[in-house]
This record gives C-alpha cells, sequence and structure tokens, in this order.
C-alpha cells in the first residue's frame, strides 16, 4: 500500500517504478537510469521539489535493494544437519589431570676413577641388563699400581715372618734368662707392627684391585642408556665426568597434581568406605591416544598441599612391558571421582564456544535450531558430560552447525546415533548428501 513521503506525495514499495501522486493526477517516475541516460537532472520529479525528490529516488532504490536480498534470503535451502539424542546413563565421573612419565630408576654414569676412555662397548640408546659393560677406561696404570701393591704385600709378609719368629725366639730365651726383657719386648713390638704393615699393604691390593675394577664401567641397573657423552680418546675425571644416563623401563611411574578440592573429595570418600586414597585405580592415556587404555594403581601422594599452586602431588605405578611409555612423556590421567552417577552425555563435536560460555544447538519445533547453554563436566567413554542446560531425549546437532548463522534457523535433520565420532562419518547424513 503507498505510504505518504509529503504532503500529496506518496510511494509504493512494491513497485518497481514508484508511483508520485499529486491531488487525483497519477505521474510516473522514471527509472533513475534512463534520466541518466538522457542526460537530464537525476532527481527532476513534477510537482515536488528537487531535494524532495532526490530524497524519493534514493529511498525507492534502497528498498528495491531490500527486496532483492529479502528474496535471496528468503530462497535460500535450510541447512543439512545431522542430530542425535542426548544419551541419558549412570557412568563413573572421572576427573582428568595432566601427567609426565617417569622412570622408576634413573642414574647418570660418571667413573669412579680418572683416565682416558679407550672402548665405548654398548650401543647408544639400546636396552642393557644390570652389570653390561659401557665403557673401558685405560686400564695400564691400575694394572701396574695393582702389581705394585701385590709386592709390597709380599714384602711385609716377609718381613712379618721374620719378625714373628724373632719374637718367639726372644721369648724363649727370656724364660731362660738368657736375654733382657727390655730386649724381648722390643722384638715382640716389631712383629705387631708387621702385622700392621701387612693389613695396610692387603687393604691397599684391594683398593689397587678395585681401581682396576673401575676401569670397566658397567651398568648399575637394568634399562635403556642414553648416547655416550664421551667418545674414545677423552680424559673421564673420578666422580665429575657424566659419560651417559639410563633409565628403567618396566614398571613406570606416572606423576599428576590433582586440586586441592579433587584431593578433599577423593579423602572423603575413602574414609567413607574405610579405604585409603592409596592403591586407587587410574586409568592413563598419551598424548596419541583417544582413550585411556593403561590401568595403573596410585602408590604414592605427597604429605603435603603447594600452597602456591593448590595441588598435591600424586603418583601411579604402570606395567610398561611392551615399552609405549618413556620417561618425560606427557600422559592425560583419570582418577575415578566418584560412585556412578545419572548424567547426560554428548559428543565433545556437538560443542560450540562463545567468549567464555559453552553452548550447543538443539532441533526445536518446526525443525529449527534452537541455541541452549551448558554447563560442561568431564568426560566418560569418549562423551562429555552435561552438568546443565540438556534433558534427556534433547536432539542435539552434531554436524553441519557451521551452516547455522543464526538461531531458530530452519534445518533438514538426519537422526544418527550419539558417539564419540558422531560427526562427519561416512555414514552420517551430511556424508551422504555430500556424496550426492
Amino acid at each position: 500500500m503507498p505510504f505518504a513521503l509529503a504532503e500529496g506525495v506518496y510511494l509504493n514499495p512494491l513497485c518497481a517504478k514508484p508511483l508520485l501522486i499529486k491531488g487525483t493526477k497519477q505521474m510516473k517516475v522514471k527509472p533513475a537510469h534512463q534520466l541518466m541516460a538522457r542526460g537530464g537532472p537525476l532527481c527532476r520529479l513534477p510537482g515536488a521539489s528537487r531535494p524532495l525528490s532526490c530524497g524519493i529516488l534514493a529511498l525507492t532504490l534502497l528498498l528495491t535493494a531490500c527486496q532483492d536480498e529479502c528474496l535471496a534470503a528468503t530462497s535460500t535451502p535450510p541447512a543439512r544437519v545431522d542430530v542425535a539424542v542426548a544419551l541419558s546413563k549412570k557412568v563413573t565421573l572421572w576427573d582428568e589431570f595432566n601427567g609426565r612419565i617417569r622412570a622408576i630408576d634413573s642414574v647418570e654414569i660418571r667413573p669412579r676413577i680418572s683416565g682416558y676412555v679407550q672402548r665405548i662397548a654398548y650401543k647408544e640408546g639400546e636396552e642393557v641388563r644390570r652389570g653390561d659393560l659401557l665403557f673401558v677406561i685405560d686400564p695400564r696404570p691400575y694394572r701396574a699400581a695393582l702389581n705394585s701393591a701385590t709386592a709390597r704385600l709380599d714384602r711385609v709378609r716377609a718381613t712379618a715372618s721374620l719378625a714373628r719368629a724373632q719374637d718367639l725366639r726372644a721369648q724363649t730365651l727370656l724364660q731362660a734368662s738368657a736375654t733382657s726383657k727390655e730386649e724381648a719386648e722390643t722384638r715382640h713390638a716389631n712383629f705387631v707392627q708387621s702385622e700392621a704393615d701387612v693389613r695396610d699393604a692387603e687393604a691397599a691390593v684391594t683398593v689397587a684391585r678395585l681401581n682396576l675394577e673401575f676401569t670397566e664401567v658397567r651398568a648399575p641397573i637394568a634399562g635403556r642408556v642414553g648416547r655416550a657423552m664421551l667418545t674414545i680418546g677423552n680424559l673421564a675425571v673420578a666422580d665429575q665426568t657424566l659419560l651417559t644416563s639410563m633409565v628403567s623401563q618396566d614398571p613406570v611411574y606416572v606423576y599428576f597434581d590433582p586440586d586441592e578440592h579433587s584431593y578433599l573429595r577423593y579423602s572423603t570418600q575413602a574414609h567413607q568406605h574405610k579405604g585409603s586414597v592409596v592403591a586407587t585405580k587410574v586409568r592413563v592415556g598419551l598424548a596419541n591416544e583417544a582413550d585411556f587404555s593403561h590401568v595403573g594403581t596410585v602408590d604414592f601422594i605427597d604429605n603435603q598441599v603447594d600452597a602456591t599452586t593448590g595441588t598435591i602431588q600424586a603418583r601411579a605405578r604402570l606395567s610398561n612391558a611392551d615399552r609405549v611409555f618413556t620417561p618425560g612423556l606427557y600422559a592425560r590421567v583419570q582418577y575415578a571421582g566418584g560412585n556412578e552417577t545419572e548424567v547426560i552425555l554428548i559428543s565433545d563435536k556437538a560443542v560450540l564456544t562463545d567468549q567464555n560460555r559453552k553452548y550447543v544447538y538443539v532441533l526445536g519445533p518446526g525443525n529449527k535450531a534452537l541455541r541452549k547453554d551448558v554447563e560442561l563436566g568431564g568426560a566418560s567413554d569418549g562423551l562429555r558430560v552435561v552438568q546443565a542446560g540438556l534433558v534427556a531425549g534433547d536432539k542435539v546437532i552434531v554436524a553441519g552447525m557451521q551452516r547455522i548463522f543464526f538461531p531458530g534457523a530452519p534445518v533438514t535433520p538426519t537422526e544418527v546415533s550419539m558417539s564419540v565420532s558422531t560427526a562427519n562419518l561416512p555414514g552420517s547424513g551430511i556424508a551422504r548428501n555430500a556424496a550426492k
């Protein structure tokens, strides 16, 4: 229906060529491109002032463009999406923490004697057994030292044998009053001193023998050896130079840091069930694993909470027979947070973010996408726990959300099952429609 722009001037917005009505007389307004083609004034309209005519023409062009855009928008087909029913079931809630794999035994191999590296007897990076040879330091000086200590021992033993014989003879002569008491005491003292010299020489031989053994650097534990820090011909200083390092392989530890609220909850549950926080089962997953297929047992919890971070350190023991874990790896640790609880579960792929809020689209009446803000919890069997915002039976859009430009947009739904990999599966509605 025409509407008034000014007194006696009306405009019909639905007409491609609006009519200017003054009194009872109608005058056609010629399109702008025709006026410009003739070289005439763009806004010269009969019975209207120049500024008013220009305003009418501009508004006409604007309304025409808006009409075209609205028609284009209404002609866009509904977005094709996959929807899945939110699951409701009893699950054991697991709290997830970040952790690191650590070796139970970790050793820095340093020489116990000084000398030049003569041989590297292992392959870098391989596993060795306890006692296997790793390095050889030039043994010749220490073999010579052992020979010298052995010779000195033989000499003092001979001296001790002579001193013993003289002491016995002096005791016999003293009983027969054939020698003085002072002489007998002197010979006895010499014998005792020679016995001490023998023990000293024996200790020197033992040290020399140990030093000779230390020229062969052997593995103190069973595990995996790192690279050699010195090559052949370099000087290794006793108790200082780092030759290599070793870490044990099986089993391993995973260290993680529960927050104090979680720790208090675990302690309360343990007291209620007359148990202990220690010896609780944990599940572990590595950075390249989607699930938590490794099971361990908590064997240590620290004796105090770190006041700076508000966390307490815990440790679990894991089997590493298949050598999956390497010390230093990042790990995700799940700790059982309590008994089974009825929860709502959805796929993580359905969750969208709006600044600091999380939300999902659900299928509403008339196949329209409705936005619902949600509060998320932990994970269970690869699905995300929804603490608030959804109820059992809600049909959640899990694929095709990028085609929804505003809440309430019409969609064409295809029902799929709620699973870890719901979105963009070959069997999903999105994939099937794309294939067509």
